[in-house]
């Protein structure tokens, strides 16, 4: 049985969901977004005294409050395919108040994968199916002339978050 805890957040409410083990962060969602909890095969138990839940929690709570927590201070262990684990773990090298393109993730995963060129879209694909929002910052990703296309929990919680971070969306 996994476990779960809720946490009221700027942009909305969110659910943190952990592994039986109690030792690795498998989800994060926005109330209402795209694809929640499409990765848990189990309704998850509550968590409230779960420690690396309260890691989690505390981890936003920096985030939130102007800090820059690195994404590697929490054991993040997301649920999907080798190809979306590899989009997921270069969205996790993204820095904090940056962004990148569909495009430039695209050519990175070309050449791990040793091909010519790679799908954007196949890229946004992944991106969009990102189960840990906000720690695995696809929220940092835009279109190729810098729109701010594509946010499973929606382009104004992407606004906001992008906005926290000192990112000039106004262009965008």
């Amino acid at each position: 049985m996994c476990y779960q805890i809720n946490y009221r957040s700027p942009i909305g409410n969110m659910t943190i969901v952990c592994d039986r083990q109690k030792e690795h962060i498998i989800g994060l969602w926005i109330e209402g977004q795209k694809y929640f909890q499409a990765t848990l095969s189990e309704e998850p138990a509550p968590g409230e005294d779960v420690p690396v839940l309260q890691r989690a929690v505390n981890w936003l709570d920096a985030y939130f409050a102007g800090k820059k927590p690195a994404v590697s201070e929490l054991p993040l262990k997301p649920e999907g395919s080798r190809f979306r684990k590899d989009v997921w773990k270069i969205l996790c090298e993204i820095p904090y108040g940056s962004v990148t393109t569909y495009g430039e993730i695209a050519k990175k995963m070309a050449a791990k994968m040793g091909r010519e060129t790679m799908s954007a879209q196949a890229v946004g694909g992944a991106v969009g199916h990102n189960p840990i929002s906000v720690i695995i910052p696809c929220h940092r990703v835009v279109g190729t002339n810098g729109s701010l296309t594509g946010y499973a929990g929606g382009i104004d919680k992407k606004i906001k978050l992008l906005k926290h971070e000192g990112v000039d969306v106004s262009a965008k």
